[in-house]
């Protein structure tokens, strides 16, 4: 067993620590364009971060003394909690930072401000890192602009590109609102409660001490008071909104598309998966323990919030798939599907029933998917830039007979789309049957419907390319005169990882589930 007392912060120390020698290197040579010393400083944090995790995971930290664990390391008085699914998240975070700073070697070779590059990554994985383990509306608050600012700057990291930069543009000023949206939310929740830590907050629920707008004024909760407006509830909606940008779920989605397009794959893809694990981690948190069902359904003009991510979770599904079909680009295809994943993982949410197995089976269903999302997306993310680098074209007909000229990357994109899609080929087939099974749990049909229609529609357009790559001739003369290792090896890496959660998927689901039980 570990002492998680000074350890527990480890995975999140090993980016920030990483981050700052960087820039510190960048500082004493500006002008260095070392990419193999400075991609590689970027990836041994990563490691490091993931190594910590996975130590920490298996070492006990966030399950009880009585049962060998031992228990949460609690830090700050509470603000921090590291529990076993503070941990399960910041394995995801640190397994697609570890990929993309290695598929980055490559990709930005060529380019200026490398040092910075590598450093806002790791900047933002400290904040995604933070963000897993937060226990309180405050912390969360301030993680989530660490995870934030340096993603704008990496969207719009290609200067001299005119979409990289209005992506960007676009990105932080949607995520500016949002975070207004959030903040505000915040504020309303803390006036009505008084307090902001997540155990805190259930318990002023719980004990009726709940703040509302009787008639336009201010007074304290009481059964027989007849609730015009509840500012909990008014709270509660608009931390929802803030959240849902954050997991790119409809209808706060619109920023995702022109930001996974407009900026570098790599970051395309920290973003898709990383990120949104980050927007998932703190929902499941929040509204596991801060805003229990039960005690909320008997607050007057309370918010049913599972029956808002019902809705949420359908909406996402539908839309985002729908629109992937549509589009003649692989690239946006893929940031229109990673839309419809936020939807799959809204199940988590939206198939809850209050306590007990209902809930550890759903949450746990929702966070096995990120993880197995988070090395399907990212790969398939990855294959985009290796076909950037190779000067392939954006629309489906420009990877037309790929596949015999680069056979092992074209055959890893396979087995990305395929699991992607819920075929038996990786992971992604059995993390959405055990969304499948959660739905059924609850007797959830319209979820259970939504899941597997949407699926069926997903395979269409993944096989689109996986048609291209394989069947379809060349429209035009390709030459592919050099094969990037660290791209190569990061794409090869998560193909083989993903298979492997074929056999390993009942383990990742269990840890899962003891974490939603734990916490």
């Amino acid at each position: 067993m570990v002492d998680p007392t000074w350890l527990a912060t480890a995975p999140a120390l090993a980016f920030g620590a990483a981050a700052l020698l960087l820039l510190l290197a960048d500082s004493v040579d500006p002008d260095t364009t070392n990419t193999t010393v400075l991609g590689g400083i970027a990836v041994a944090g990563s490691l490091g971060s993931l190594a910590a995790a996975v130590y920490l995971l298996y070492g006990g930290v966030g399950i009880p003394t009585g049962e060998g664990g031992t228990g949460p390391a609690v830090l700050f008085g509470g603000q921090l909690v590291v529990d076993q699914m503070a941990l399960f998240f910041m394995t995801i975070v640190a397994s697609v930072t570890a990929l993309v700073t290695l598929a980055s070697m490559d990709y930005v070779r060529e380019h200026a401000y490398q040092a910075e590059f590598y450093s806002l990554v790791l900047l933002s994985a400290t904040g995604m890192s933070l963000l897993a383990a937060a226990n309180s509306l405050a912390t969360g608050f301030v993680a989530f602009e660490l995870v934030s600012l340096p993603s704008y700057a990496l969207v719009a990291f290609l200067k001299k590109n005119r979409g990289s930069v209005e992506a960007g543009l676009k990105y932080f000023l949607i995520g500016a609102v949002s975070s207004s949206v959030l903040a505000y939310g915040i504020s309303l929740v803390y006036a009505a409660t008084g307090v902001m830590r997540f155990d805190a907050v259930a318990t002023a629920i719980q004990s009726g001490t709940v703040q509302t707008v009787v008639d336009g004024s201010v007074q304290a909760q009481s059964s027989g008071a007849s609730v015009q407006m509840s500012i909990l509830g008014v709270g509660i909606v608009m931390i929802i909104g803030g959240l849902a940008f954050k997991m790119a779920a409809v209808p706060f989605h619109f920023w995702a598309p022109e930001a996974y397009e407009g900026a570098p794959a790599p970051i395309s893809a920290f973003l898709s998966s990383a990120s949104k694990a980050a927007g998932f981690v703190i929902a499941f948190r929040a509204f596991a323990v801060a805003f229990p069902i039960g005690a909320l359904a008997e607050t007057g003009g309370a918010v049913d919030w599972f029956v808002v991510f019902q809705v949420l979770a359908i909406a996402t599904m539908f839309i985002g798939n729908f629109a992937a079909a549509t589009q003649e680009t692989v690239k946006r295809m893929l940031a229109y599907s990673s839309v419809g994943h936020a939807g799959y993982v809204l199940i988590g949410l939206a198939a809850l029933t209050g306590t007990g197995d209902g809930m550890s089976l759903s949450m746990s269903a929702g966070m096995a998917h990120l993880l197995v999302y988070g090395f399907m997306n990212t790969g398939a993310f990855l294959f985009i830039a290796l076909a950037e680098y190779w000067g392939v074209g954006r629309r489906f007909e420009d990877y037309n007979g790929l596949g015999k000229q680069a056979p092992v990357a074209c055959a890893a994109m396979t087995v990305f789309l395929f699991s992607l899609a819920g075929l038996p080929i990786g992971g992604g087939f059995f993390s959405k049957f055990y969304l499948f099974q959660a739905t059924l749990n609850v007797s959830a049909w319209s979820l259970a419907a939504a899941l597997v229609i949407n699926s069926a529609l997903s395979l269409f357009y993944y096989s689109r390319v996986v048609k291209a790559m394989w069947i379809e001739e060349p429209t035009g003369e390709r030459t592919i005169d050099s094969y990037p290792t660290g791209l190569y090896t990061a794409i090869v890496a998560a193909a083989v990882i993903t298979v492997l959660l074929i056999p390993g998927f009942g383990y990742v689901s269990e840890v899962a589930f003891r974490a939603v039980e734990l916490l």
